[in-house]
């Protein structure tokens, strides 16, 4: 019984070591990577919408001006950045408007701009009221990607100011810190999210030349290097992308639901007693009639008319939208068109021609030939998934 129990256990050791032996000498391959494929047809596009980026070479305004006796705060210009740095630029334009203690505060516009303005204005302890022709469902800022994009044709290298490098990064680090508060809330209004570059042949995220010549825009992301997730290479054969795929890239972005995301922006502002009302100016001395005597000023592309602004060149950007599919939970970037799901919709969206691609265009006119080819190619991703 005592040389059966040790030739047992004898064994048991022996098939241990060789069981650990196989597996140091034979790693278990990673697995693969499982995404929910996109139903990227035409028929599937219930809807096309186009806004106007107000982009300025200099950067966004910020300063600040009399009228009258009312001091209106600037706080518009951002190009394609008005999401991404609204909490950081909205917080350096209230710091001017409570400087005088005002108990009331005016701000005008209902955007991306305004709405956080508005928010940090009531924080700071002012009773608030937004004038708007428009809520945000009837704005540009509504109709924008709802991606992370600080930099995104924020200024000209030619044209900022010595010091708007450090007032980026300022207002960049402010807005990352503030949207960690949205993050995991009902209804995701603020996600992480993945995305893959698929490339088959030249640098990667390669732009396709564009017919006007090409402007030095601004690239800051390398200050803020430390807080933004960097990207991985991926083997091919571990994704489901197939053939459309020679190099994948994965990366992490942060997203927008801006349905979600502004309507709480909204109730959390009325429900702290914020008023809003309906209202259009066409000319800045309307201003001074109004009785607050603080205005935080944030127009958007609206600036251009309003204030006469001729530094304001609009970016045209159109959205082609699919039908939501809860399931999907990456996004996608292939042969210049971009694939971003939201909870109100999965975003696609041709971007050939780089930065110049609707510059200086003002035609807000959706142009289906346009999405559908965008989905189109999407669709390529995904005719031999798995």
């Amino acid at each position: 019984m005592f040389n059966r129990r040790r030739l047992l256990a004898g064994s048991a050791a022996t098939a241990g070591v060789f069981a650990l032996g196989a597996c140091a000498s034979f790693p278990q391959p990673p697995p693969r990577l499982r995404l929910a494929p996109v139903r990227a047809t035409t028929d599937r596009l219930f809807d096309i919408t186009c806004c106007l980026r107000p982009f300025r070479a200099a950067g966004p305004r910020l300063d600040t001006e009399q009228i009258g006796s009312t001091l209106v705060v600037h706080n518009y210009g951002h190009g394609g950045s008005g999401w991404s740095l609204s909490w950081g630029s909205s917080t350096l334009a209230v710091k001017k408007a409570v400087a005088a203690s005002p108990r009331r505060i005016a701000v005008l516009g209902c955007g991306a701009l305004g709405l956080t303005s508005a928010t940090l204005a009531q924080q700071a302890g002012a009773d608030v009221t937004i004038y708007s022709k428009d809520l945000l469902a009837d704005t540009r800022s509504y109709r924008a990607t709802g991606t992370w994009s600080p930099d995104s044709r924020i200024a000209l290298e030619n044209a900022i100011a010595p010091d708007f490098p450090q007032l980026w990064e300022e207002m960049a680090r402010t807005s990352l810190k503030i949207y960690r508060r949205y993050l995991g809330l009902p209804g995701n209004p603020v996600e992480w999210m993945d995305r893959y570059t698929l490339a088959s042949r030249g640098p990667w995220m390669q732009a396709a030349p564009s017919q006007l010549p090409e402007l030095p825009f601004v690239s800051l992301r390398d200050r803020i290097a430390d807080m933004v997730p960097h990207g991985e290479n991926l083997a091919p054969d571990d994704t489901p992308f197939g053939p459309a795929a020679e190099r994948v890239r994965r990366s992490s972005a942060m997203t927008f639901n801006i349905a979600s995301y502004g309507h709480l922006l909204m109730s959390d502002f009325l429900a702290a007693g914020g008023r809003f009302v309906h209202r259009e100016f066409h000319e800045p001395k309307e201003l001074g009639e109004l009785p607050e005597k603080v205005v935080i000023n944030c127009p958007g592309y609206g600036a251009r008319a309003l204030w006469q602004d001729e530094s304001i060149v609009p970016v045209r950007g159109q959205i082609g939208w699919l039908i939501p599919q809860p399931e999907v939970d990456y996004s996608l970037y292939y042969k210049d068109v971009s694939m971003i799901p939201r909870s109100d919709g999965i975003v696609v969206q041709a971007l050939e021609g780089g930065d110049m691609r609707g510059y200086n265009d003002t035609d807000e006119t959706p142009h289906r030939p346009e999405s559908e080819a965008a989905v189109q190619t999407i669709a390529e991703v995904f005719a031999n998934w798995g």
